[in-house]
């Protein structure tokens, strides 16, 4: 049997979200699956999710997913390509996943792939050095270095975000050599960040939408099974979550940091940390601390990632080299039949309840207690602070509609 893998965040889920899980069932047959691997309570951008993650596993599981699996944090907060190696290593810890769906502005597998080879191709990165050198920044570099090494009509499929990550996808699954194929779905609707189109617009569109009052016009656009989940999280003081409602606690854990723990986050050793360090001593809200920081050179969502992490105490040696559980958010019973394969054919333990995490390794131990911390800091952000108690991240079962 056929079974779809998508990487996802879902924040939120929207109308565009649920055509890939039903083109990827088009396409791979009647009787094939779909898994989705869903960051959890923190985003790739560097920013806190809208609703908690077991609301938008429930609303993907109500929306066409069959099975829900947790993105572990440091995969889900980090750059395009860590994120998408992460996914990779957690659709191919299942076993059982054939296929990797994503949507992309050109709809052409083939051409993501071989986009793909080249910049794993021993000879990019001499090229990619060269283009650095004239100060543009690193997706502009790439894009140039990429057009060098395979021409123009390549090189181009690096300038949309979608396709971007559908690369970083294909990547990942030859440079892991997983047994899954890619699948890829011309996206339809709004382009990333972009207005609605027939009556599907960006998770970025609807996140503006309900911080500058649209909330109606919001609710709308989310996937019916989202907007349902929304309106009980909302009325229950967990939504919507925006990291503005915390910043204060932000800039307070980062005027605490040294100049040497802000240079610690700064992998390319580019000067970002110092830059983010005397920001920090001055800026009285995020939105000024990142224009502070900004060059032209670097995007916002690294600052973002960057002071993400800080705030969260997350360092680089946080990021593990293999993905030491699967973590199960929400299934429907097509899902828990999958979960029942996934006990003879998953490569890690398959966590349903968190008591199950004291049974396994130091490392996977280590990373389950960054999640319940992490989820913590999440819930300071509620717009009801005493719907915020700590401690969630142990108590959380997942959302299933048949027993394990």
């Amino acid at each position: 049997m056929n079974t779809a893998g998508i990487i996802c965040e879902y924040n939120p889920l929207h109308a565009g979200h649920c055509l890939l899980m039903k083109h990827a069932r088009a396409g791979l047959g009647p009787e094939s699956s779909v898994i989705c691997v869903m960051s959890g309570n923190f985003v790739q951008r560097g920013d806190f999710a809208l609703t908690h993650r077991m609301a938008r596993a429930e609303a993907a599981v109500k929306s066409g997913a069959d099975l829900v699996l947790e993105l572990p944090l440091p995969w889900s907060v980090s750059s395009a390509e860590r994120f998408a190696e992460g996914g990779v290593r957690t659709l191919a810890a299942t076993g059982v996943v054939t296929h990797l769906a994503f949507g992309s502005e050109c709809g052409d597998a083939e051409a993501l792939a071989r986009v793909a080879a080249g910049l794993r191709d021993p000879a990019f990165s001499p090229l990619l050095r060269r283009e650095l050198k004239t100060g543009v920044s690193f997706a502009a570099a790439r894009q140039r270095a990429a057009e060098w090494l395979l021409g123009r009509e390549y090189g181009a499929l690096l300038g949309t975000p979608n396709n971007i990550l559908g690369i970083e996808y294909c990547k990942s699954l030859q440079a892991t050599c997983a047994p899954i194929r890619p699948l890829t779905v011309r996206r339809e609707g709004a382009a990333h960040d972009g207005e609605a189109v027939d009556g599907i617009a960006s998770a970025s569109a609807i996140r503006q939408l309900l911080q500058s009052g649209g909330r109606e016009r919001a609710l709308d656009l989310m996937a019916p099974a989202m907007r349902e989940v929304f309106l009980r999280e909302e009325g229950a003081g967990r939504a919507p979550v925006f990291v503005e409602t915390c910043q204060r606690s932000v800039l307070a854990k980062l005027r605490t940091m040294t100049r040497e723990e802000f240079d610690a986050l700064d992998e390319g050793n580019e000067g970002l940390g110092n830059r983010l360090f005397s920001a920090s001593r001055t800026a009285a809200t995020l939105a000024d601390l990142l224009g502070a920081a900004k060059t032209k050179r670097y995007a916002y969502a690294r600052l973002r990632r960057m002071v993400l992490w800080a705030y969260l105490g997350l360092k680089p040696a946080d990021v593990p080299t293999e993905v030491p559980y699967l973590r199960v958010l929400a299934a429907n019973d097509v899902g828990c039949a999958l979960l029942s394969r996934m006990k003879k054919t998953a490569s890690v333990p398959v966590l349903t309840k968190p008591a199950d995490v004291r049974k396994l390794s130091g490392a996977a131990q280590t990373l389950f207690a960054l999640e319940a911390r992490a989820a913590d800091l999440y819930a300071l952000a509620y717009p009801n602070l005493s719907a915020a108690t700590g401690g969630g991240a142990w108590r959380e079962v997942p959302v299933i509609c048949c027993p394990l």
